[in-house]
């Protein structure tokens, strides 16, 4: 399951966005850690395929694919020396996958920042969040580097990953985004940083919390996004950035579905806040899903880009994968144009894929597979 953690300064509206994310009730107050323990909450990725799926193979149990958000206790200055139960928090932080960073840009005199003012600063909250993300990295590596220096002089194949952890603990204390982070895929980089669960590594999404005006404003938009990367020293095409309004999507929660439409194209809004977080993640992570169907079960399943149809049955079940010896499979969009499995194989859309077929997002695929005793 994809795990994205929320993070961010105290009262940038990370509790509130959670809730609105999630359906639930953290506490969103405004003081410094109104979050202590992490709230945790699972949602489902929207999926219109699915209940289309589900009507044409005429069953009730969809099941799709989820999200867990976890909704971190705002950081301060000083977390990675453990400055408002930091290394706590910054813990919680590495058990994800993927780290969503709210950052305030409303106006709100009531709502006042860690250090007692309402200032609005975009800018210096991202490096103040970053910073304490680089120097717990820095610490990570202080305290591996030694260990692995010396079984490098046992086994001289691991001075490569020597040479790395340093290059990446001398870009950290610059300020800078080690370039090492953009040549390897996530599972790649964590095997070359000697499994270390590095903080800095993650991907980052960076939620703008903006004013309900500002979400169709393209101007302030470009702004926030050239501050990020000024904050980051990553080139725009590299940044991730997500504009929402905590507020709205807070009041869209308590609407009904036609209401809630209604009043998002009010203000412009054609995608929610999960929604958009959800297809946002996809893309950063290199993540798809592909979709089984049948009268028992509708279900979209979460994979990496690239993924071949063994991995992908794998994730289903291991003896899939083990015992994998093909996959039928048709484009999601060919099985609704033409209403049933019968007609797709009768118009020549069910295709029979091998070992070496690469999934495609739309597949609703059949895995068959022998496993002996």
């Amino acid at each position: 399951m994809l795990k994205i953690a929320i993070v961010g300064l105290p009262n940038v509206g990370k509790s509130t966005l959670f809730n609105a994310l999630t359906n639930g009730d953290a506490l969103a107050a405004n003081y410094p850690f109104a979050t202590i323990d992490p709230n945790t909450g699972i949602v489902a990725i929207p999926d219109e395929r699915l209940e289309v799926l589900a009507k044409l193979y005429r069953t009730d149990k969809i099941t799709p694919a989820t999200i867990e958000f976890v909704d971190v206790a705002g950081l301060v200055a000083g977390a990675s020396k453990g400055e408002g139960l930091g290394n706590k928090f910054l813990a919680h932080i590495r058990q994800c996958d993927a780290i969503c960073h709210v950052v305030r840009a409303f106006s709100n005199d009531r709502v006042q920042r860690a250090d007692g003012t309402v200032t609005i600063d975009p800018k210096s909250d991202i490096e103040i969040i970053n910073t304490e993300l680089a120097l717990a990295d820095v610490a990570t590596i202080e305290n591996h580097l030694p260990k692995l220096q010396k079984e490098a002089k046992a086994n001289p194949k691991l001075m490569p990953r020597v040479a790395l952890l340093r290059s990446v603990q001398s870009q950290l204390l610059a300020g800078k985004v080690p370039t090492e982070f953009h040549d390897f895929s996530p599972a790649e980089l964590h095997q070359q940083l000697d499994g270390l669960d590095l903080l800095t590594a993650k991907p980052v999404i960076y939620l703008f919390n903006v004013e309900e005006t500002d979400l169709t404003n393209q101007a302030r938009q470009a702004e926030l996004r050239q501050l990020a990367s000024q904050a980051t020293g990553q080139p725009l095409d590299r940044l991730t950035a997500v504009f929402v309004c905590a507020e709205l999507e807070s009041e869209i929660r308590s609407l009904s579905p036609v209401e809630a439409s209604e009043l998002m194209a009010d203000y412009g809004v054609t995608e929610s806040s999960l929604d958009q977080l959800a297809r946002v993640a996809y893309h950063t992570l290199g993540l798809q899903s592909f979709l089984t169907a049948g009268a028992k079960e509708v279900r979209a399943w979460t994979i990496h880009r690239g993924w071949t149809a063994p991995q992908a049955a794998g994730v289903i079940h291991t003896d899939f994968e083990r015992g994998f010896i093909a996959a039928q499979a048709v484009s999601y969009h060919d099985l609704a144009r033409l209403g049933s499995e019968s007609a797709a194989r009768s118009a020549g859309k069910i295709r029979t894929e091998g070992k070496t077929y690469i999934m495609q997002p739309d597949d609703v695929v059949e895995f068959r597979f022998n496993v002996s005793k």
